[in-house]
Parts: structure tokens; C-alpha cells; sequence
């Protein structure tokens, strides 16, 4: 399995950035996609997740800011970060919670994750 992830860069306080994250690879079905972020210094975040039928879960820092979206058909996930924040500056990285031919257990993959800096 592997994850193609697109996206990030600079932007200035208050702009938007999109990110995008494809799977690809002997997948049966992908369960869940989403994003974790980590800042310097700090833990990893789960930022959001979006499962199969859209449901979707997000961060309270992230809240109203941020949109997960998924296409099934293309398995591509893509989150719109919108007003961002100094404090949003991190690395984001995309996860997908998936089942793999040849295997009955959920497995997980992680993918390269990008930079995105909110700097003035």
C-alpha cells in the first residue's frame, strides 16, 4: 500500500490551504482516512478522520476551520484548512485505517508528511 500525499506550503494568517492524500496499492477497503499534525515540540495531534460514509471527526482546535472530504471511487482524501492560524503550523501527515488483500486484520499506513507554516 502506498500513500501519495500533495499539498501544504505557506500561507498568511487568516488564508487556506487544501491537502490531499490518495492510497493506493492491494487494498480490499479502506475503513477510515485522516490526518495527524505535529508541531515543534509538541505531540502528535489527530487533526481528522472521515470514514467510509463521510462521517467525520475533527480536533476542537481545528473545529469550523477545517473540512475532511473523501472520495471513495478515487480512495483520496482531502482536507481544507481554512483561517488558519500561527499555531496551525505543523507537519501534517495523512493515515489511512485500512483492510489489505490477504489480510483480515485493519491495518494502518501512515504517509511523508508535508509542512504547512502560518506566517506573516
Amino acid at each position: 500500500v502506498q500513500l501519495q500525499a500533495s499539498g501544504g506550503g505557506l500561507v498568511q494568517p487568516g488564508g487556506s490551504l487544501a491537502l490531499s492524500c490518495a492510497a493506493s496499492g492491494s487494498i480490499t477497503s479502506i475503513s477510515s482516512m485522516g490526518w495527524y499534525r505535529q508541531a515543534p515540540g509538541n505531540g502528535r495531534e489527530l487533526v481528522s478522520t472521515i470514514d467510509s460514509g463521510g462521517s467525520a471527526t475533527y480536533a476542537d482546535s481545528v473545529k469550523g476551520r477545517f473540512t475532511i472530504s473523501r472520495d471513495n471511487a478515487k480512495n483520496t482524501a482531502y482536507l481544507q484548512m481554512d483561517s488558519l492560524k500561527p499555531e496551525d503550523t505543523a507537519v501534517y501527515s495523512c493515515n489511512v485505517w485500512l483492510y489489505e488483500t490477504g489480510f483480515q486484520q485493519l491495518r494502518t499506513y501512515g504517509g511523508q508528511g508535508t509542512l504547512v507554516t502560518v506566517s506573516s
